[in-house]
């Protein structure tokens, strides 16, 4: 598979290159131009052929650089195994043998330590996969703000607590990404990240069974995957449409009442977002920009630069 290459793309780019250079002047699309200048093709290498031997994985590192995200910022404390002194973020309950992806960051660090020893922060690599994950799946990229720093610590109680449920409320998601600094439009660009991936069935298996706002025969479907009991691992496509590709047809299936997740059909529920989510439905653009630009917003959560933090030898441990 290839990256697209039209147009509409380097406009993209160009507009996260914007937002960085306003939003946080420590982190530059620059910064390893010098000490590491074959970084991005590295990372873009190794998703490419991950991709092409699952497609999945895309989704998955999407979903990983958004759980490191929202817990104390991208600092890639998530990625840190649990020690006999050390207890991370991998075992909170939005991860637990839920998260994927560990093992492709570790492949890529792996890749990018033998070209450039100890320079590239695990959380810049995370950065960069979930971009790419994106668009090698046919979504839009952008230009990626680097220079974070790994944590030497990590917050199992803010994992706990701090990232949204599937089960979250339209009042809540707005609530939770607003701590982060994110706007309500940033929480509608960014769940449409949903047009890609799976969901286990303890995640939505009291949307199909109990809630009312769900296509009838959609709802049936679903439960043929996911029965009342047991089978919570059990895996359904985020996006009935087109689920190996990212488009905005996470839209329109909320149109139509086919969200998986609560979370999902919250966007479109007589709510104060319903005007967005037909917008987004009917306009694969101004999706692809928004979502480009709240990338790059969340990308900027808090990162940990100049003296703080370290830059891992292993992702998996604290130096």
């Amino acid at each position: 598979m290839a990256f697209p290459t039209n147009n509409s793309f380097l406009t993209l780019s160009i507009i996260a290159s914007l937002l960085f250079s306003c939003s946080n002047a420590q982190l530059s699309p620059n910064f390893y131009a010098s000490t590491c200048p074959n970084l991005q093709l590295i990372v873009r290498n190794a998703m490419r052929e991950a991709i092409t031997q699952e497609l999945r994985i895309g989704a998955s590192i999407l979903r990983l650089f958004f759980h490191d995200c929202f817990v104390n910022g991208c600092d890639g404390s998530l990625l840190l195994d649990d020690t006999a002194t050390f207890t991370g973020e991998k075992n909170a309950f939005p991860n637990r043998n839920s998260v994927r992806g560990y093992e492709l960051i570790d492949t890529i660090k792996t890749r990018v330590e033998a070209a450039c020893r100890a320079t590239v922060s695990c959380a810049d690599i995370l950065a960069l996969a979930a971009r790419d994950g994106v668009g090698l799946m046919g979504g839009p990229t952008w230009t990626v703000p680097v220079g974070r720093r790994d944590a030497r610590t990590a917050s199992l109680r803010g994992a706990n607590s701090e990232i949204p449920a599937p089960f979250a409320s339209l009042a809540t998601l707005i609530t939770m990404f607003a701590a982060k600094g994110l706007s309500a439009r940033d929480m509608v660009a960014l769940s449409g990240a949903h047009t890609f991936g799976f969901a286990q069935c303890a995640t939505f298996r009291t949307r199909i069974y109990n809630d009312t706002n769900i296509n009838p025969v959609f709802a049936a479907n679903r439960r043929g995957v996911c029965p009342t009991t047991g089978g919570d691992t059990n895996l359904a496509v985020l996006d009935v449409q087109t689920p190996n590709r990212f488009d905005n047809n996470y839209y329109t299936n909320l149109l139509t009442r086919r969200g998986l997740l609560h979370s999902d059909q919250e966007l479109f529920n007589n709510g104060s977002q319903d005007s967005l989510v037909r917008f987004y439905g009917r306009n694969l653009n101004a999706f692809r920009a928004d979502f480009a630009a709240a990338m790059v917003r969340m990308g900027n959560i808090s990162p940990l630069t100049r003296a703080n933090g370290e830059i891992r030898r292993n992702c998996r441990l604290v130096n």
